[in-house]
């Protein structure tokens, strides 16, 4: 153990008891380049979120990688240091976005929007990145709107085919972008929702859009928003599948930084709080700036999102919610109270391995996935069953993970009161509803 003041060899820092230290890293800023020594917040050990394990490798190694996210010094991207590849992560994927009732709705209300607004029909083009099980372009298929899709995850890019909607199974970049031009072609609307935090290669990822898109085309693009993840306490959005982290006017450097403008921001609910951009050429005048862009910007300012100060204080929010929940679900088990969870989302898994949450707290959890029932979270190894089982034990909490869609689910489950069960939800901290 070392003594206050003493020297650290490898870093050639000085300890002291009211000093944090700031472990070397080897990779530089993902948006700038600028080396990354900052720390945003640290999770400590976890393994890939979506990483579910069979009943019959239980008893095999599993991989952890540091959980530590960095707040760059220069430009003020929070962002994770890449452990792995973008293809252990994506090529076989175990979420599939049509399990969710309200996330469906969302994405049938953006199409009938977009449609509407800019004005699409037989004859224009959709192109989605990252495009799933197809839940978002089926909509603009039932609208007879030519649409295409690209999505590195096979197993799910197969329901999408099914579903009649051409995919390419591969991950997007310029490269990609260059042979997409030839075919499908460009696009007059680019769709990237809850992608952008998954690219590793932002830049590159940002070129490839500004390549494909068509010169009087728009993206549009959804996000968790930093400030949101921030005010609320949104900790457990932090996983390895995330690499970055996106406050409004950082988003809005690194597209211009590729000749693209943001003309249009909306907050939206979605994940917790979330921000929908839409963009263009920059020399394409036709589509002018919207006040909303410079009022978030202002706002973002105004809180100091460009200072260091602001992001400093929220390891130990962090760290409190941690120390709450744990309160709460030790005072329930002695109190002989059984409790389980409802979902097995990347969220969920960074909250139960982060505080420690095994089958000792929680006898097991459920989900709507068939992908996912039958196996076991990552890390915490709590079975994961068919959401027909809390009907058989009535248990007498259930800790929402995905608690997002915490209203769309005590709603599907809410027979559970009959017997005087009740819904926790851990974050921004605990509550039983």
């Amino acid at each position: 153990m070392r003594r206050p003041g003493s020297r650290c060899r490898r870093c050639s820092g000085k300890f002291s008891d009211r000093t944090a230290f700031f472990p070397v890293t080897d990779q530089s800023c993902r948006n700038c380049g600028a080396p990354l020594v900052r720390t945003f917040v640290d999770l400590g050990m976890s393994p890939l979120c979506e990483s579910y394990i069979r009943e019959d490798r239980l008893n095999q190694p599993e991989v952890f990688y540091p959980l530590h996210a960095y707040i760059c010094e220069q430009c003020y991207l929070v962002q994770l240091l890449q452990y792995v590849s973008p293809a252990q992560i994506f090529s076989e994927y175990a979420y599939f976005s049509s399990y969710s009732d309200s996330w469906n709705e969302h994405a049938r209300r953006y199409c009938a929007a977009m449609a509407e607004r800019f004005k699409l029909g037989s004859d224009s083009l959709v192109i989605e990145i990252a495009s799933n099980d197809g839940y978002l372009l089926q909509h603009f298929v039932d609208r007879r709107i030519p649409c295409f899709g690209v999505e590195p995850a096979a197993n799910v890019a197969k329901v999408a085919v099914g579903r009649g909607i051409p995919t390419a199974v591969r991950f997007f970049g310029d490269a990609a972008a260059r042979e997409l031009i030839h075919h499908p072609g460009r696009p007059n609307l680019l769709i990237g929702n809850n992608v952008l935090a998954h690219v590793p290669d932002l830049n590159d990822f940002i070129a490839g859009m500004k390549t494909l898109l068509k010169p009087d085309g728009v993206i549009t693009m959804e996000f968790p928003h930093l400030l949101r993840l921030m005010q609320e306490n949104q900790f457990d959005t932090i996983y390895h599948e995330h690499f970055s982290y996106f406050s409004f006017f950082v988003v809005e450097g690194a597209f211009a930084r590729h000749g693209l403008t943001l003309f249009d921001v909306e907050e939206l609910s979605t994940h917790g709080g979330s921000l929908r951009i839409y963009a263009r050429h920059s020399e394409y005048t036709a589509l002018s700036v919207s006040e909303s862009v410079h009022r978030l910007r202002a706002l973002e300012l105004t809180l100091g999102f460009d200072q260091l100060k602001t992001y400093a204080l929220f390891q130990e929010k962090v760290s409190e919610t941690k120390r709450k929940l744990l309160d709460f679900l030790i005072g329930a088990k002695r109190a002989g109270k059984r409790i389980v969870g409802y979902g097995a989302p990347g969220k969920g898994n960074t909250l139960l391995n982060y505080c420690g949450i095994r089958s000792d707290f929680l006898d097991y959890t459920v989900d709507r996935s068939q992908y996912k029932q039958g196996q076991f979270t990552p890390g915490t190894h709590i079975p994961i069953l068919h959401p027909d089982r809390i009907f058989h034990t009535r248990p007498d909490y259930v800790l929402i993970l995905p608690w997002n869609l915490a209203e769309e689910i005590s709603q599907q489950m809410s027979a559970i009161r009959e017997w005087g069960g009740r819904f926790v939800v851990p974050i921004p901290e605990v509550r039983v509803l």
